[in-house]
């Protein structure tokens, strides 16, 4: 299994299951319109999607807010673009992006419960983020899956 999260070389041979290449896709995408949405239309993704209250910050305050939410909005842009790169060019790279997509995932909820963010209600990131965990799971699973070949499976 390490060998397929990390093999000797990144080509153009997946070894998973093809479940888990048009989930990645639909993955990759979602991740592109989230992180471009970010970046452009920031103030709007905060203060909605986010649900933090800007209204209740210095304009200082709201200004940064809105400055590190776009600066983080250009890092998922980069992590979505070795995404595409995974797809296009070095398949068996897609188990490794899904370790990687899981690990920040996971990483950014550790620091936001160490420092927590204060929201008004229940965003509906949180619900966005529960599915992309879900399918991110789920995909990690189907792409270490062994794909037996035909001469396999008759052989048997």
């Amino acid at each position: 299994m390490v060998d397929r999260i990390f093999p000797r070389q990144f080509d153009n041979n997946y070894r998973g299951h093809k479940l888990a290449l048009w989930l990645f896709g639909i993955l990759v995408l979602m991740q592109l319109g989230i992180s471009l949405s970010s970046i452009f239309d920031t103030y709007n993704v905060v203060r909605s999607a986010d649900g933090i209250p800007l209204d209740t910050f210095t304009s200082t305050g709201a200004q940064t807010v809105v400055s590190i939410t776009a600066l983080l909005g250009l890092s998922k842009l980069l992590l979505a673009s070795l995404g595409v790169l995974a797809l296009i060019r070095y398949r068996a790279m897609i188990p490794f992006m899904y370790m990687l997509f899981l690990v920040e995932y996971f990483a950014k909820k550790w620091i936001q419960l160490v420092k927590p963010i204060v929201r008004i209600g229940t965003p509906p990131a949180t619900y966005v983020n529960l599915v992309l965990i879900a399918l991110l799971l789920a995909g990690l699973t189907l792409s270490l899956w062994r794909r037996t070949s035909r001469l396999e499976s008759t052989a048997k």
